[in-house]
């Protein structure tokens, strides 16, 4: 394996969630589509709506670089985001370089910061100790927790 290719998120409101992760994350949009569901249908909860609204953002550029899709299957989630303690993908993180700066601006558009920018030792990272992480934990609008991580 090369890197992750992407993380996909159901969100309730489009609109919304590309305020959140375009506007104030800095993700740029590279897709804006409609998606049949077509031969998937057993990969969702509710195939019968059809259709969803996908949002393809890129942080970064290259053959292995990651990125998000946000993904709309109608009006309103299925369900809740899940916590740190179930079972399911519960939160992801980006490496960042200003993770100090970020955090400041995401609570002054009143994004909720879940743990405040923390140093952390780099074994938690599966690395060898003496290493030091700055991290910090915030939710997106539909609950969903996002981490920003900084080498120290």
């Amino acid at each position: 394996m090369k890197a992750v290719s992407h993380i996909a998120i159901g969100v309730s409101d489009m609109e919304r969630s590309l305020r959140f992760y375009r506007d104030l994350l800095g993700l740029k949009v590279c897709l804006d589509t409609m998606e049949n569901v077509g031969g998937l249908k057993t990969l969702f909860a509710n195939p019968q709506k059809g259709r969803r609204r996908a949002v393809y953002l890129r942080f970064d550029e290259g053959p292995h670089a990651s990125f998000l899709v946000l993904s709309q299957h109608g009006e309103g989630a299925a369900s809740a985001a899940i916590k740190l303690d179930q079972v399911g993908v519960h939160h992801f993180s980006f490496w960042v370089d200003d993770l100090r700066e970020r955090i400041a601006r995401l609570e002054a558009a009143g994004v909720p910061i879940l743990v405040r920018p923390t140093e952390s030792d780099t074994v938690a990272y599966g690395e060898p100790p003496g290493g030091k992480v700055l991290t910090s934990l915030f939710q997106d609008p539909d609950g969903i927790i996002v981490q920003f991580d900084q080498r120290m």
